[in-house]
């Protein structure tokens, strides 16, 4: 597993390389990449917020992007909340088994701390229904946005078109993930491109707060994640839990090999590295990578004409070596589930003191208290 300085040497490579190379990116990259250094020169300064709804356990595409950002942030020493968005479980499905969404929080849970998520007053690892002052600055922050606002989040239209009855949840989710920021005064946010629509009303309900009722929140800034998009092994769509195209970072050395040698290519006989005209190949050699700190191209040149059957059998081999020590911890600490919901009561008791004192200033400066 690569260590953290290595991690650290890497996102700095990613976001400084990325952004003199390419003109079209957008003015919130320049700002993420102005604000990464200045994290890095007085991490002291800055709070941060991410999270995961519990839809089940955390697969590779999680463990390349989100949690690699979250062991920076804290190899630097910014202190971050980590948030099991459980109530938002229920944004977008019924839960007939409600034992379901507690095997997924205590599943995500053993994630985190087995890739070295290191829980203390640092790292705050926290769920919503335990803190019911977050949830109540929903109401107020709600006054501060309009039917428009909801209706044309493009994050939330794309959502939609898949459902066949639209909850209230779904359409307000946004204002919640603004109450999740703004409730421990978060100012960094490290968020994708497709989340940069939430960030913003996030921002906007914080500058309106501020206009009516005096300084009261950050503007919280996004800080966004270079990390590669990891398609499924169907070689077509994003790794994710609902497509059930996934590798999970439980997974086992025979399941993790059968996943990958079932995997979809291509009809050429030889590799090479091309994401644009053969995506499935070139993920397979993106993964290979990311476990070996080398070049996609340096690899699929070296393997050529040996196939991609030579290629699942180094990626196997790869995955299984990188991801062996944070099994190995995932299993350790399944057998102390004591210390693992310990983590979380702990993470919960200092949230919601953050979330009560923020909620205390809303309801004075809003004249709510008599």
């Amino acid at each position: 597993m690569l260590k953290l300085e290595n991690l650290l040497s890497i996102y700095n490579k990613l976001i400084y390389t990325n952004t003199m190379i390419t003109e079209s990116y957008t003015e919130s990259r320049k700002k993420s990449v102005s604000l990464f250094r200045k994290i890095q020169e007085n991490p002291g300064k800055y709070i941060s917020i991410s999270g995961d709804r519990p839809t089940g356990a955390l697969h590779l595409g999680h463990f390349f992007g989100v949690l690699q950002n979250r062991l920076i942030l804290q190899s630097v020493g910014v202190k971050s909340f980590i948030l099991i968005a459980d109530y938002q479980f229920y944004t977008d499905r019924k839960c007939t088994n409600p034992q379901e969404i507690e095997q997924n929080i205590q599943d995500i849970l053993l994630d985190y701390l087995a890739v070295g998520i290191e829980p203390g007053k640092n790292m705050i690892i926290f769920n919503h229904s335990n803190i019911p002052e977050l949830n109540q600055l929903m109401l107020p922050f709600l006054s501060l946005v309009t039917v428009s606002d909801l209706n044309r989040n493009p994050t939330v239209k794309e959502e939609i078109k898949f459902l066949k009855d639209v909850t209230g949840a779904m359409l307000t989710y946004p204002v919640h993930q603004a109450a999740d920021i703004l409730f421990c005064k978060a100012n960094v946010v490290p968020i994708g491109k497709d989340q940069l629509s939430h960030l913003e009303l996030a921002r906007k309900i914080s500058r309106k707060f501020n206009n009516y009722y005096g300084k009261t929140f950050p503007l919280p800034c996004g800080l966004l994640s270079e990390s590669p998009i990891i398609l499924g092994v169907d070689g077509k769509k994003k790794m994710s839990k609902s497509q059930k195209n996934a590798i999970y970072i439980k997974s086992t050395e025979e399941e993790t090999a059968s996943l990958i040698m079932s995997a979809r290519t291509d009809s050429f006989p030889y590799v090479s590295y091309n994401p644009e005209e053969r995506p499935e190949i070139s993920n397979l050699l993106l993964l290979y990578c990311l476990c070996t700190n080398l070049d996609p191209k340096v690899v699929a040149d070296s393997i050529g004409e040996k196939g991609a059957y030579y290629l699942k059998r180094m990626l196997v081999d790869a995955l299984n070596d990188f991801f062996l020590p944070i099994r190995r911890k995932r299993m350790q600490l399944k057998k102390d589930l004591g210390y693992v919901l310990e983590v979380i009561q702990n993470g919960n008791k200092m949230a919601r003191e953050e979330a009560i004192n923020t909620l205390e200033e809303v309801n004075i400066k809003m004249g709510l208290v008599i």
